[in-house]
This record gives structure tokens, sequence and C-alpha cells, in this order.
């Protein structure tokens, strides 16, 4: 099995959230209650041809983990001994364990560009897309290692929270096979939102869980293995991206509809892709590398390009000669984002990753849109004469024609080859020319890949295509051209309409903390420190039980009357009310609280409370005062995000943090309020 990176999968933060941010992971019942996930994963005995392919690609990914066990013993070995009959022992079983390596991947990059799989099933002829497949996970049980931690850490009996370690082990579960549509997404955000809530809950800088995420690499199915829960963060965000290529994927395209659902699932595909990029660093798996990532980007924003031209092509009902122009504008644009995309894949990095079906359908498409490009200028020389007398019209054509062409055409000045039918023809002419030997060329990498020879529907595209140039060539041939036609220029690339990266909006599945019996997270989170719960016993005296109350989820005392029954009792200014009379009040309001307190007037009350430490007094009492102020809101909504802002540091998630910004704990470390100035925190409180 691969070896874990040396640093750990890491996200990259600026600033912590602000009181400002109005989106937030849930909305939490100020009571603690809790109801399971109603989203579900799809049955994975289910036989779709989908499903089918996903377990092929399980169960490749486990017949390569288990060769690159082998590869990894063997070559330890090899390094280890010194005896030569065992070095050539080693030496020969190594060739045979990297040679099944070599036809496993081949037979996983088969699979990978399984790409008529995901497409839709309409009879419309419309150029395929390119869909990602989904990362594979190994199972993973946490339940040890959480109730270990909240016993350790939280001091409570954790065979009490069973119900809520078997929902989380479930919506894990039914996250590796999410359904290819909005439920799906909505199932991988639900679980990447509760990710948040387990980081702050049990993932502290002083101790690890130890628990080991298992993720495989989507293209190559090669294993990687880390403790980090940014890796288990960042996979589910990858899935997310890799579910939208599908979704794309599978819209049928012959209605402007599909069209706008297809560019709508590509450009939140990107944004998706483009989140994991800014955010992420030092990937395990070559997947989510920086280089991987940013050729996803480009490739989606393609597709997108695509979609754009072909919703241009639908809607342009009129024939006029600059309603051609734009077209071939447009398709010159698809053939430029397509080549940008060749050229990303092509890099030193990528070009032994990328599966050649991919790098060949890009080149593919690269040739077909220029050929295109030139087909529809050849349209408008040749078939759509400019109306009589239109003096504003002929300005208007000259100039579309001039911004058409990225060079100036040969031959005479294109106010003349506009006004000469002759000369238009031979311009068009010229460009059919190269229209074919582009349709010709996409061709023949077409039938250099096997993968795509398989797919019928690319080649009827390319075959009618290349036929409709040709006939229109042989239209405009005549027996007496016997003049050498002039080389047409390329067409300068232009669109009306750029692709957008729309980042992910976690915002719209709202989800609830799955062990927000714990406490609220101001106060009960792993990052915290107190120390062990203690039992006040208070009888109320004449004069009152001499203890000032403040805030709520949970209440603070903010101050003890010298020689008063609590003080002697050992309540302490700074503790928490965790409980009072044995009724848990973590989440309970400041006036629940007092009801309690009132109604045990007439007989001894039990407070049980908690006093939280930390080692820099100044960072807790700044911390503390940010708490108090920000208490209400917390009781009814957590932060989330949105990445609509397009911020890098908008996240959801509070990931591993980088040495450069430990020193900014403002909002991300709790300690005591001892030392704390309570007027400047609240302007409600009481004296009981």
């Amino acid at each position: 099995m691969e070896e874990p990176a040396i640093r750990e999968f890491e996200m990259s933060l600026s600033d912590g959230p602000s009181d400002d941010d109005d989106e937030f992971p849930s909305t939490l019942p100020t009571d603690g209650s809790h109801s399971g996930s109603i989203r579900k994963g799809c049955d994975p005995l289910a036989q779709t041809q989908r499903s089918k392919l996903q377990h092929r690609r399980a169960r490749i990914n486990q017949q390569i983990n288990k060769e690159m066990r082998m590869r990894t013993g063997a070559e330890n070995l090899f390094r280890a001994t010194t005896n030569n009959k065992v070095k050539e022992t080693v030496a020969l079983e190594l060739s045979f364990v990297n040679s099944n390596l070599q036809l496993l991947k081949e037979e996983l990059e088969e699979l990978n560009s399984s790409m008529d799989v995901y497409q839709t099933d309409s009879e419309a002829v419309n150029v395929p897309m390119i869909p990602l497949g989904l990362k594979e996970t190994k199972e993973v049980d946490v339940t040890v290692a959480i109730k270990d931690f909240i016993c350790e850490h939280y001091g409570e009996d954790s065979f009490l929270y069973d119900k809520e370690i078997k929902e989380l082990m479930e919506l894990r579960q039914a996250m590796r096979t999410p359904s290819r549509n909005q439920a799906g997404l909505e199932l991988l955000m639900e679980y990447y939102n509760q990710l948040y809530y387990l980081d702050q809950r049990f993932f502290s800088a002083q101790k690890n869980l130890g628990v080991h995420f298992h993720w495989y690499d989507s293209l190559t199915g090669v294993p990687s293995c880390q403790r980090a829960l940014a890796f288990e963060k960042g996979s589910v965000l990858f899935n997310i991206g890799a579910l939208y290529t599908q979704i794309g994927a599978r819209q049928d395209r012959s209605a402007t509809a599909g069209i706008d659902r297809a560019i709508d699932a590509f450009q939140r595909a990107a944004g998706a892709f483009n989140y994991l990029k800014e955010n992420f660093s030092n990937a395990p798996s070559l997947d989510m590398s920086s280089p991987s990532l940013c050729m996803l980007v480009r490739l989606m924003l393609a597709q997108v390009q695509e979609c754009v031209f072909e919703r241009i092509t639908l809607t342009t009902q009129d024939t006029h000669f600059t309603s051609q122009l734009r077209l071939a504008q447009e398709a010159a644009r698809v053939s430029d984002v397509y080549l940008l995309v060749q050229q990303t894949m092509a890099q030193p990095l990528m070009k032994d990753y990328v599966p050649f079906s991919w790098v060949s359908m890009v080149q593919v498409k690269s040739e077909h849109f220029r050929a295109l490009s030139h087909y529809y200028a050849a349209v408008a020389l040749c078939d759509h004469m400019l109306l009589a007398g239109g003096e504003e019209e002929e300005e208007e054509a000259e100039k579309a024609f001039l911004q058409c062409h990225a060079s100036v055409p040969a031959g005479p000045q294109l106010s003349q080859v506009l006004r000469d039918p002759e000369k238009r023809r031979k311009l068009g002419k010229a460009h059919l020319r190269r229209a074919v030997i582009r349709h010709e060329e996409a061709m023949r990498v077409h039938s250099l890949c096997k993968i795509l020879r398989k797919m019928d529907i690319l080649q009827d595209v390319l075959s009618v295509t290349h036929k409709r140039s040709l006939d229109k060539y042989s239209e405009l041939d005549r027996e007496d051209d016997f003049d050498e036609i002039a080389e047409a220029p390329e067409i300068q690339s232009h669109t009306h309409q750029k692709p957008d990266i729309v980042p992910p909006n976690f915002s719209t599945v709202k989800v609830t903390d799955i062990f927000q019996r714990l406490g609220p997270l101001s106060v009960f989170c792993a990052r915290a420190r107190w120390g062990p719960m203690r039992v006040i016993c208070l009888n109320k005296r004449e004069g009152g039980l001499g203890l000032t109350l403040r805030g709520d989820s949970p209440v603070l005392v903010a101050g003890v009357v010298p020689g008063g029954w609590a003080e002697e009792a050992g309540l302490r200014e700074g503790d928490y009310i965790v409980a009072v009379d044995g009724k848990d009040c973590k989440w309970a309001k400041h006036g629940e609280v007092v009801h309690m307190l009132k109604s045990c007037s007439d007989r001894e009350v039990e407070i049980s409370v908690v006093t939280l430490h930390s080692h820099d007094t100044q960072q807790v009492e700044r911390r503390a005062v940010m708490l108090s102020l920000c208490s209400d809101k917390e009781n009814t909504r957590h932060r989330l995000l949105s990445g609509a802002k397009g911020q890098s540091s908008a996240s959801l998630l509070n990931w591993n943090r980088k040495k450069k910004r430990e020193g900014s704990t403002i909002t991300k470390r709790l300690g005591s309020a001892f030392s704390l100035s309570f007027g400047s925190i609240r302007d409600t409180e009481a004296m009981y």
C-alpha cells in the first residue's frame, strides 16, 4: 500500500468564521433534540449499468491495493537481503507484480473511459461529454475511537451515544453510493457538512483519534491512507464535483432546457474542483493534486463552452450573414478552450496520468469545432447574400467580417469580397477546404483510440459533419476553377457567454449536529479543556443563593457573593452550569435554568458545573467575550460559509491548521472566564 504523505492533507485557512456571516451548516434546536438523516444512498446490490461499473472499479481498486502491498514487501526484501539468489527471485517476483499492476491499471483506465455509460438516453446526436468516476473508499469504523474520546475528554458514558455513532456510520455508508441526481448531491453535502461537527467534537491538535481514512485514486485506483480528517473532507468534495460531471453528461442537450442544466452542472463541477484546489495542500493522491484539479477545472469549463455553442445553434433561427459568422466564432472559441485543455493534459505530471481516451477525445473535439468554425464561415459567405440598398447593414457586415478573421484574408479588400459573389464563393470554398482537412484530422485521431471507436454516437457526429462539409465543397466546386484557391485565415474565437466557476454552496443543505447532546460547540468541543464535573449542593437562605447568572446554552456563573452560600458550597465565578438536579441543561436558556432553581427553593438543589481552563489567559478572555456575544446566534444556527462568496478562505470546516495561523486564536480557542469583566459581555444578568 502507498506510504502516507509526510505532511498530512491540509486545508488553508486565513480567517475563521466571522460574526457577520449569515450562512451556517444548520439550524440547531435549542433543546438538543436531533432526528436522523432522511437521505439514503443507492442500493449497492442494484444491477444498473452504472452500479456494475462502480462494482468493477471497486474490485480492481482492491486488486491494485493487494498488488501494491506485495510490491512494497518485495522491494523491502530486495533492499534488505544480501543473498544474490534471493535477490534474483525477488526481482523476478517484482517484474511479475509490476506486470499485473500495469494490466489492472489499463483495465481501470478502460472503465474510467466508459463515457457512454453516463450519457443521455436521448436519440439526439450530440458529441459525448467527459464525466468523472467517483472516488472509492473503504469502510471505516470509528465506534471505538469516538467512544474512547467521549469517555476521556467529555467524561460521559459513551454507551449513551450508541445511537449517534450508528447514525454517523450509516450516513458514511450511504454517501459511498450516491444517486446520480440532486438527492445524491444533497447526501454528499450532508455528510460533508456533518464533518464540520465531527472535526469540532473529536479532532484536536493535542490528540489524534487514530482513525485511518482509505480512498482510491479516481483514475488510477492507487490507494491512499491518512489519519487527517481533511483527507476525508477533500475526497467527499471531489466526489461532489465528480457527481456534477455525471449529471451534466446525462442531460438531453437536444433542447435548451437540457443544455441549461448541463451548463449549470459543469459550472458547479468546476467550482467544486477549483474550491478543492484553492483550499487544499499536500494531496496524497494525484487526482486531488493541484495540476490535476487545474486540468479538471479547464475541462469542465470547455464542456460548458461547448454547451453554450449548442444552445446558440438551437436558438439561432435567422440565417443572416452576421448570425452565421457568430456561430463560426463560437465554434472557434470551443476549439480554443479544448486546445488549452489538451496542452494542460500534456504537462509532465499529467501526461502519463490522464487516460488516453480523454486526451484523444479532447483532441477530437478541438479539431471538430475548428472545422465547424470554417464551415459556418463558408456558409455565411456563400449562402447569405447582403440585402440590397442597406448601407448601414453593409457597414455592420463588413465590421463583423473583419472581426471574424484572426488575420486579413489575402487578396482583394473586404468590401470588394462582400459585394462580389464570385470572390465570396472562392473565399468560402477556401474555408470549406480547411474545414474538410480538420474533419479528417478529427476522424484520424478518433480512429487511433480503441475506446472512442466503440462510441457509435461520436462516430456518427464526425461522419455527418464531415459529409456535410464535403457536400458543400462539391456544390461550390466548378469545372473551370483552374485558379489555385487562396489559404483561408483562421477564425477569430469569440463568445457571448463566458463560463462561470460556481463555488459549492453548502448552506443549501441544512444539517443538525449528530452529537449535539454533548452540548453547545462554543464550550463542549475537542479543543476546549475543562476540569472534572463538580456537583454543588445549594440550600436557599434568606438573601438568595448568592450567585449571579448570565447568558444561556450553557448558563454562566457570572459571579458569586463573597461569604454567600454559593461560595461556601464551592461555586466559582466562571463555572458553566450543565445540570440541575440531574437534568441536563447544556442547551437550556437562561430563564429555564432560573425556573429550575426557583422551583427547588424549598429544598436542597444539586448543580453540576464545569470550569474551562487554558494556558493563555489573555486569549481566553478575548475568546470568552466573543463566545458570549454570539451565543444567541449559535443557539439557533451554526456557521456554513457559502462558496458563492468566492473566497478561498471561506470554509465550513476547520481543517488541519498551518503553523502560521496558530497564532490567530481569537476565534479558534476556548478558555475559562475567570477574570472577565462580565459587564462587557451581556447587558442582561440576574442575581439569585
